[in-house]
């Protein structure tokens, strides 16, 4: 038979759904816990990555340094000056430069192949440029004329040339 409890007791007879109460309360706190400790993570990860990104953004761009070069060894010169023709081009865009600078190189012994404009006129720096087969030939007018830029044709054909081994450029 069933009695009714005495009231202190009466508290106490619901013990499993106080526990199950108890267990949905703690489950919701950690629920909450993990939601805000996961957005705190979040937030700190996608901070780091945005200081990364800006920081890669405005990062100078810069070629990576090539391990050190022996400096190249171009050919020694086959051909006396007298027997090397030379190409002078105006590439600054000041008038009577490029006459100027042909007088300059036949000084040193060159012949003058034909004097005129370059296809553009806001080069920096003056430049020699050598035909295949000359690259002694323009190291050695590179050096005469204190020009520290030479290389092979780049953005001359060949047949621009004329009877010219060699190209000067005449720059700011």
């Amino acid at each position: 038979m069933d009695h009714p409890l005495p009231g202190s007791d009466a508290l106490v007879r619901p013990w499993r759904t106080a526990a199950y109460v108890a267990v949905a309360v703690a489950a919701v706190e950690l629920i909450l816990l993990l939601v805000i400790a996961g957005g705190a993570l979040v937030d700190a990860a996608s901070a780091r990555l945005q200081l990364e990104a800006r920081d890669r953004a405005l990062a100078p761009v810069s070629s990576p340094k090539p391990a050190a070069r022996k400096p190249s060894r171009a050919p020694a010169a086959k051909r006396p000056r007298s027997d090397t023709v030379v190409l002078v081009l105006n590439g600054n865009g000041r008038t009577g430069a490029a006459a100027a600078a042909a007088s300059r190189v036949r000084g040193r012994g060159y012949k003058i192949g034909h004097v005129g404009n370059a296809s553009r006129a806001d080069y920096a720096t003056s430049l020699v440029m050598y035909r295949p087969g000359f690259a002694g030939e323009g190291r050695r007018l590179a050096r005469d004329l204190r020009v520290k830029r030479f290389g092979p044709l780049d953005g001359m054909r060949t047949r621009e040339l004329g009877r010219a081994q060699l190209v000067f450029i005449l720059g700011a």
